[in-house]
């Protein structure tokens, strides 16, 4: 038997469902992930264009949902904005970033358990990412990726000194010898690893000045982390067009 309950959600995708259907999966407040069927969204009326929009990946709802523990689908008995972003679904770098933001979120959350910590940082990163100045936010998604990274039981170890100066992506620490292996970092990417692990808030990133080249090799590194660490995470699709849009 379904009960009725009220939830904040965090909508990561969608999928077409018949003609007028969407199945929308979307990290709760109070379920963490679940997978809901909302009839009837993608239709159009005299009152207006039906309410797909509100489904937009990152998009922020307030719902009274049914929620039915032995099933795998559940249903949404009533949704609105839960908060309307300024600039996300409209500025192009801040999409590209929150786009690439649901995709890690995607590839990291697969169990429907509730998890609160997790949940407010997920609502505190989008809600920081609409508000960042531009200088802040070409550095946001390493940011995030690290943070997220924590949340998940992924933790980088943060002792870098000039003698524990390499980053070993397979162990989560940093180390005093060069690994054998190739999943690594030194140098300079080591180091601004290291800042931005202390980095505890969006908007310390302003002091941390990146060229493209630099943001691209560690991008690159911590999908290169996610990888190893968790399986069946593949390559993520939204890291060309958020490099792209980052050049």
């Amino acid at each position: 038997m379904a009960s009725v309950h009220k939830t904040k959600g965090i909508v990561l995708r969608t999928v077409k469902y018949g003609e007028t259907s969407l199945i929308a999966s979307i990290y709760t407040e109070a379920f963490g992930l679940q997978s809901y069927l909302i009839n009837g969204v993608r239709t159009s009326s005299r009152k207006g264009p039906g309410k797909a929009g509100l489904f937009q990946p990152a998009a922020m709802l307030d719902m009274i949902v049914y929620h039915n523990e032995l099933k795998n689908l559940q249903r949404i008995k009533e949704f609105k904005w839960g908060h309307l972003y300024k600039h996300i679904f409209s500025n192009i770098l801040k999409n590209a970033v929150a786009l690439f933001m649901v995709e890690l979120l995607s590839k990291t959350i697969k169990q429907p358990e509730q998890n609160s910590d997790l949940f407010y940082f997920i609502e505190d990163s989008f809600l920081h990412l609409d508000e960042s100045e531009q200088s802040v936010v070409a550095n946001y998604p390493l940011f995030f990726a690290l943070h997220l990274a924590a949340l998940n039981g992924l933790r980088f170890s943060d002792a870098y000194t000039p003698q524990n100066c390499f980053l070993d992506l397979q162990e989560g620490e940093f180390v005093k010898e060069q690994p054998v292996h190739p999943y690594f970092l030194s140098g300079q990417h080591s180091y601004i690893t290291s800042q931005l692990l202390k980095a505890q808030q969006p908007h310390e990133l302003n002091t941390i000045h990146l060229n493209q080249e630099t943001r691209r090799i560690l991008l690159n590194a911590y999908q290169q982390f996610y990888a190893l660490h968790l399986q069946d995470f593949g390559v993520m699709k939204t890291l060309p067009v958020l490099q792209e849009v980052l050049s």
